[in-house]
């Protein structure tokens, strides 16, 4: 009887965890991204909660480490203190009224330098944080790539070889005309000396 008692707990305990990391899951989903764009462009980093009750938003970026990020949004502004200066002026909430949950990051003119692994937290509730840093985990991470526009490699395998092409047919050009015009003077005889004839 001993042995089935603890047997049924350890079922019951197991079926307990499944059950909340299961809920956990579905309240709190992680969500795992990869966006790709190209250098010049804006891109949206996308980020949803299932809460309404939102304090704080915080997107970091993981090379930047604790002490600065990339947007900390509270109380309906954006907190400029530690921001990343290379972020400055560049970022801003798809929304700011964060209607339908919406957390998303707008990255305006990205470059290579932007290239990495972003991270959207937030705080719900009541209780304030005074650390920039929320900590915890993340509710999304995306994994931002960052490629040149098509144009610049055409640009940069078409152009210089036209360019070569182009100087090439003027030297030519002016080498020729100057022959025809050393031509044109040696077979000039003056007047003068054709009556002689």
């Amino acid at each position: 009887m001993c042995i089935y008692s603890s047997l049924h707990l350890a079922a019951e305990e197991m079926i307990s965890c499944t059950l909340t990391f299961n809920l956990c899951s579905v309240l709190f989903p992680l969500s795992d991204q990869s966006i790709t764009a190209e250098s010049g462009q804006n891109v949206t980093l996308p980020c949803r909660t299932p809460n309404n009750n939102i304090i704080v938003v915080e997107w970091s970026k993981a090379d930047l480490g604790n002490e600065q990020y990339v947007l900390l949004y509270r109380d309906g502004q954006f907190v400029p203190d530690n921001q990343h200066p290379s972020f400055k002026n560049r970022v801003d909430l798809q929304d700011r009224q964060m209607k339908d949950r919406d957390l998303s990051l707008i990255l305006k003119n990205v470059t290579i330098n932007d290239a990495g692994t972003y991270e959207c937290r937030v705080k719900i509730g009541n209780n304030r944080r005074k650390r920039a840093n929320l900590g915890g985990d993340p509710i999304s991470i995306i994994y931002l790539s960052v490629v040149d526009p098509p144009g610049d490699i055409i640009y940069l395998i078409v152009v210089p070889p036209v360019s070569a092409v182009l100087l090439v047919a003027a030297v030519v050009f002016w080498i020729f005309r100057k022959y025809k015009q050393r031509q044109s003077r040696n077979s000039f005889q003056h007047p003068s000396e054709m009556q002689q004839l």
